[in-house]
């Protein structure tokens, strides 16, 4: 286990440049319509896909989107909406049991706040770091699987537990670049940085990457050298 990142301060700023340069505002992909659809998805995202949730809680938060009408719904017909998600059961009672706290506690708010937020029914850590970063703009990291393997295949924020790697990270992300570095980390360990196989071929920080895992290529990918160009050229500007 690596005690520190690989990677020198210039080249961790070149590496979120790239991600930023890439997509400026990358958005999480779980759809919601206030705070308390956006807790509810997060905390039933656990062990389960966004596409799994968004399909679940497509009529739920048509009909249940604030914590007095879930409460009304009640706990068997939360079950029912969605059944088709991993644990749901569990999800369902802890749904149900966060709605209201939120009532006795909040006045039916969602809290702005990590303690606070922690206090719920079914959420941890990461679904509060969650929530303070896409509802409230809060610079916070949730380390989900995608993320802790990144921290740890790149070398780019070791740890050996999820909270090592976010209170790494927050040490090694820019400040500029603090507030989308989850997003960023994420989409890539989802769809480049794969945990089978990395797709090395699509990677835009491949000429910057240090994995032992990196793929050897005769040539930087095409996607690295048109995002370090674009790069350049934003800088130049």
């Amino acid at each position: 286990m690596l005690k520190r990142s690989r990677y020198s301060k210039a080249e961790i700023y070149e590496i979120f440049q790239r991600f930023h340069a890439d997509n400026p505002e990358p958005k999480g992909e779980l759809n919601y319509v206030n705070a308390f659809t956006l807790l509810v998805a997060v905390v039933l995202s656990a062990q389960a896909t966004d596409v799994g949730v968004n399909r679940a809680t497509r009529h739920l938060f048509e009909i249940a989107d604030t914590p007095e009408k879930m409460v009304a719904l009640g706990e068997d017909r939360l079950r029912e909406e969605i059944r088709t998600i991993g644990l749901y059961k569990n999800k369902a009672k802890n749904v149900i049991l966060l709605s209201q706290q939120l009532i006795r506690d909040h006045g039916g708010d969602v809290p702005e706040n990590r303690e606070a937020l922690e206090n719920l029914a079914g959420v941890g850590r990461k679904t509060a770091n969650v929530v303070l970063n896409i509802y409230f703009g809060h610079p916070t990291i949730a380390v989900d699987t995608h993320l802790f393997r990144l921290g740890n295949r790149l070398g780019l924020a070791p740890g050996k537990t999820p909270l090592d790697v976010e209170k790494a990270m927050e040490k090694t992300v820019p400040k500029e670049f603090a507030l989308h570095a989850h997003h960023w980390l994420i989409l890539h360990g989802r769809y480049i940085c794969k945990a089978r196989k990395p797709e090395c071929r699509r990677c835009l920080i491949y000429d910057l990457c240090k994995s032992p895992e990196k793929e050897k290529f005769d040539a930087v990918p095409e996607i690295a050298l048109r995002t370090r160009a674009l790069v350049d050229k934003e800088s130049a500007a």
